[in-house]
């Protein structure tokens, strides 16, 4: 397992920090945390990728965290998956 998680349904007054807190209660150590925001308006997305440390510490983060309420929402924490291409357009020419 990586040590790369997807977090959904976070609020969108939730920081990098408050996030991070929560990942680092129970010892675990995040490496990063990222909040992808709108292009257009800037606003977060309501989603974030947390990395932890080991892979032992992601699946303790999956297992404590997922389900858990982090400023008024119940989060949704699993594995993060690769990116997958984008298969081109479907516009017309």
């Amino acid at each position: 397992m990586k040590s790369k998680l997807y977090v959904g349904n976070i609020s969108f007054q939730s920081t990098a920090d408050d996030i991070r807190s929560a990942f680092e209660s129970g010892g675990r150590t995040v490496t990063d945390v990222f909040i992808p925001t709108d292009r257009e308006t800037g606003r977060p997305r309501g989603f974030a990728f947390v990395e932890l440390s080991t892979p032992e510490e992601a699946q303790s983060a999956i297992e404590e965290l997922n389900g858990t309420d982090l400023g008024g929402r119940t989060l949704q924490v699993n594995e993060a998956r690769e990116k997958q291409p984008r298969s081109g357009g479907g516009g017309r020419y």
